[in-house]
């Protein structure tokens, strides 16, 4: 018999609406898989069980009285410890901020509560969100629930890891350079980075970049498209952000791929770094979908500049917001923060403006490749999960990696063209860990994106060897 924590989020809000479902049942489930399985792994920091049970009371009696019923009714999730929460330890990975606890939820949370999610706890992230590998001076690292000496990903890595492990039905988390698509790819799950400005945020460092996004992160492509009805909302505090209809992304049906145009890409013709074992999974998984589109090609973006830019930029956004609390308090930050910010100061006001020339070129240049298509599919990720006592991957085939972001190109040139990704699993390495690929919608194309990577996920779950992996929690039981 399936835990009600191991449902999917669909399935457990869809028996929540009939009646078939306690609130307060699903809850205690999830709060039983996380203190099994938590201490094996830490992808929950800071727990909110008070407050939980309260809330899933109060959504039990909702659903008793008849009354109307939010999209994320009774479904309990995880919050990413970069974001503010109303009376949870909130840290950042930081120990400037080790023992904060914020007196008001920011504007993402007040909404996903408004939508009716139940907020269990706090997931695990590098300080300050910087880095592959989810892992702070705070609460210690994240580990992968495959593999326990390897990382999760990150930066949402304790997401990620949570919702493998059952531990929440829906969890959140961010993106700058791959940071929900990296942990969802090597978990085994599914995160999703949209349109910038479709899920504001109110704190934003820099007006009018589009590298962050928050968003959300499930266990299936219609788990996410559900807990959007949450994320997506309008703010006038954010500049990116505009009006949308977050009910949009409610009951999404999987797309007709042969009416849609698609390419594949594995590494955007040699400029981002591929291992040679994920090439042999990502054409496998290519093979699967012969037949399935209206047109199905191999093609690759012109992302030749994307390496500096994105560096570039990315530095900026450090100096931005770091460079108080490297000069403040250099000592105790993580080495990721400093070789950021120390990279940026080295740099000069036309590095930077040759950095956003070519920003502006690449973008023009993938609006023109997408004229003819609709979807994108490249691999998930560079290489397998990295065992945590070795570190990011220094070189991959051979080809030394510069800095710790060169392994994430695959993902960070993306970043650049603003465009909707979705982190889909399709199965397992070959070191048999979960592996997946990146699916690209259309600018704005969020909704459509989210269908097509529907079908996607039909084909690929029939597919030999080719369904999302799962762990299993009883081996990670303490």
């Amino acid at each position: 018999m399936t835990d009600p924590c191991d449902l999917s989020a669909v399935e457990a809000r869809r028996l929540i609406g009939a009646g078939d479902l306690s609130p307060v049942d699903l809850l205690e489930s999830c709060i039983a898989r996380i203190e099994a399985v938590n201490p094996a792994i830490n992808a929950v920091v800071a727990k909110d069980y008070v407050r939980a049970r309260r809330d899933a009371r109060a959504a039990e009696n909702a659903v008793r009285d008849g009354n109307d019923l939010p999209p994320l009714h009774g479904l309990p999730m995880g919050i990413k410890d970069l974001n503010a929460t109303e009376g949870l330890r909130t840290t950042w990975g930081s120990l400037l901020h080790a023992d904060h606890v914020p007196d008001a939820d920011e504007a993402l949370v007040a909404r996903l509560r408004r939508a009716g999610a139940i907020i269990v706890g706090k997931t695990n992230t590098p300080e300050f969100g910087s880095g592959t590998n989810t892992t702070n001076k705070v609460y210690g690292a994240t580990c992968n629930p495959f593999d326990p000496e390897r990382t999760s990903g990150g930066s949402s890595g304790g997401s990620a890891a949570a919702l493998a492990t059952g531990m929440a039905p829906l969890c959140q988390g961010g993106d700058t350079g791959g940071s929900l698509r990296n942990p969802a790819t090597w978990c085994g799950v599914v995160g999703f980075r949209s349109t910038p400005g479709l899920v504001a945020r109110e704190n934003r460092t820099l007006n009018y970049t589009h590298f962050n996004v928050q968003g959300p992160m499930g266990r299936s492509v219609g788990d996410v498209a559900l807990m959007m009805t949450g994320c997506a909302g309008d703010d006038p505090r954010d500049p990116l952000a505009g009006p949308c209809d977050p009910l949009a992304f409610a009951d999404l049906k999987p797309a007709d791929l042969g009416g849609l145009r698609a390419a594949w890409s594995e590494d955007f013709g040699g400029t981002a770094p591929l291992d040679d074992g994920i090439r042999a999974r990502f054409r496998k998984a290519m093979a699967a979908l012969d037949g399935a589109f209206g047109s199905f090609d191999q093609r690759d973006p012109n992302f030749a500049e994307a390496r500096y830019c994105f560096w570039t930029l990315r530095c900026v956004n450090y100096l931005a917001t770091h460079t108080a609390r490297y000069e403040q308090h250099r000592d105790i930050l993580s080495p990721n923060i400093i070789a950021n910010v120390e990279a940026g100061q080295a740099m000069s006001l036309a590095d930077v403006s040759r950095a956003e020339v070519q920003w502006r070129r690449l973008y023009a240049d993938f609006q023109s490749f997408f004229e003819d298509i609709d979807v994108l599919i490249v691999p998930g990720n560079a290489t397998p999960a990295f065992r945590i006592a070795d570190g990011i991957p220094r070189e991959v085939n051979g080809r030394k990696m510069e800095n710790y972001m060169d392994a994430s190109l695959i993902r960070s040139a993306l970043t650049l063209t603003g465009h909707p990704v979705l982190a889909l699993p399709t199965g397992v390495d070959h070191l048999g860990l979960p592996f997946g690929v990146q699916v690209v919608g259309r600018r704005r194309g969020d909704k459509q994106l989210l269908r097509a990577a529907m079908a996607l996920e039909d084909i690929f779950a029939r597919a030999d060897g080719l369904a999302r992996p799962v762990p299993n929690p009883e081996h990670l039981s303490s």
